[in-house]
């Protein structure tokens, strides 16, 4: 079993934390060209922080913040818990009454708009940032300038019923975007499926199915270095008629409702694939009872011409930096940046690890499906951190929809997305 909490806290404040300073200030560049924050002291924390998390995440993290406090009795950790829906806008209105928390989970999608507004401390230097997923770290940059901590991950791979797979004559999971669009057609033909793969047809969220796709196929989402979108380059636009031919071919159904039936048709195998993220297979065990988990399987992304890629996500924890005890607060972050915290946060909450070395728990490694997330996040991608990012992809996502449901002609919805994004800016 793992080690105590309190003995790597101990480990933590006493030698991880061999730095020299207080406060926000001497900011040193990067040898990438972004900022390093400053040092926190040595020794334990001290004093009170606060702390605003979302959703299930905030309600379970006062549980592990008191194995910091019980490690660091000068310390009081106050959590409090926000719903999701009404996050965001909490955020904007904190930071521009100068209100925010100490410390905070933040949306990966949502780094740039934040530190864009100067409102994030840049992460210090002894905070180790490739023990991370690198796509998961990447979230964190903004300009070259890291600013927290990937928190949790989760990444996209393909579910398919392996009973029904074996009926349709596949032993194993399709390798390639070919055999993806094969096996998904027998699914129909000879498994009885009535839809070989469901997938979104356009709507909120849909390029982040597209665009694992397009990334295994070498798709990038900014180009001049890093300083533009990217939307209508041969990759994304080959992405979205390849994606779009699952439409018109009668494989995936373009009326699919938009509050998703996926654990009931994936049960009853009406659709015996699918993409998604770790928190589907107790979702669909759950639906499809005693036994279940062994008529399914999860596989990563078919490849492209450069190899198998998906979406990486999550959430980071932020230090904002008119915060009144920066030093407690880093290492706070620090603490749940550590190995065997994080695997005891996944046990708490089922949130993937974004350390690496984490998954090196048994409770993670003796687990084949979760190894499968495991493989994938090596390399998954994210969207850039441009603070216009949730503003521009809103275009993405309605072209999608007019080419899976109208047939519109994938060039000509990339280019438009493309003209949106050019029009809007990256924000910085």
């Amino acid at each position: 079993m793992r080690r105590s909490l309190a003995m790597t806290v101990a480990t933590l404040t006493a030698t991880a934390l061999t730095l020299t300073a207080c406060g926000r200030g001497g900011d040193a560049e990067s040898a990438s060209g972004g900022q390093t924050g400053a040092a926190v002291s040595s020794g334990k924390a001290t004093g009170t922080i606060t702390v605003w998390a979302m959703g299930a995440e905030g309600e379970k993290l006062p549980t592990l913040a008191k194995e910091f406090e019980s490690a660091n009795p000068g310390v009081k950790v106050k959590v409090t818990a926000i719903p999701w829906d009404a996050a965001h806008n909490k955020f904007t209105a904190a930071i521009a009454a100068n209100k925010t928390p100490d410390v905070a989970m933040v949306g990966s999608t949502w780094m740039g708009e934040f530190a864009g507004l100067d409102a994030l401390d840049p992460t210090p230097p002894a905070i180790d940032r490739s023990a991370f997923f690198e796509g998961a770290q990447k979230t964190t940059e903004v300009n070259g300038t890291s600013y927290g901590i990937p928190w949790y991950v989760e990444t996209r791979v393909l579910f398919y019923r392996s009973d029904l797979a074996k009926k349709a004559g596949f032993d194993s999971a399709p390798t390639d975007q070919a055999g993806l669009k094969e096996m998904a057609k027998a699914m129909q033909t000879k498994a009885g499926a009535k839809w070989g793969i469901g997938l979104q047809a356009g709507g909120t969220g849909s390029w982040q199915t597209l665009m694992p796709f397009a990334w295994s196929d070498g798709a990038d989402l900014t180009k001049d270095d890093g300083k533009a979108y990217n939307f209508d380059s041969p990759q994304i636009v080959d992405a979205a008629k390849y994606y779009q031919s699952f439409f018109t071919d009668g494989i995936s159904d373009k009326a699919a409702p938009a509050t998703p039936t996926t654990e009931p048709d994936f049960a009853s195998g009406k659709v015996p694939m699918f993409i998604s993220g770790p928190w589907m297979m107790s979702a669909v065990e759950k639906v499809g009872g005693a036994g279940f988990k062994d008529k399914y399987n999860v596989a990563p992304i078919p490849a492209g011409s450069a190899g198998s890629s998906s979406f990486v996500g999550g959430s980071n924890l932020a230090v904002f930096k008119n915060t009144q005890n920066r030093d407690a607060s880093w290492k706070f972050v620090q603490w749940l940046a550590d190995p065997d915290v994080q695997a005891t946060w996944y046990g708490l909450s089922t949130d993937l690890p974004s350390v690496k070395s984490a998954w090196d728990a048994p409770d993670l490694k003796g687990d084949e499906k979760l190894a499968v997330f495991g493989k994938q996040l090596e390399t998954a991608k994210a969207p850039p951190s441009f603070p216009t990012w949730e503003q521009v992809v809103t275009s993405f996502d309605t072209e999608l929809e007019k080419v899976t449901k109208q047939g519109a002609d994938p060039s000509t919805s990339m280019a438009t997305v493309q003209q949106n994004a050019e029009s809007i800016g990256t924000g910085q």
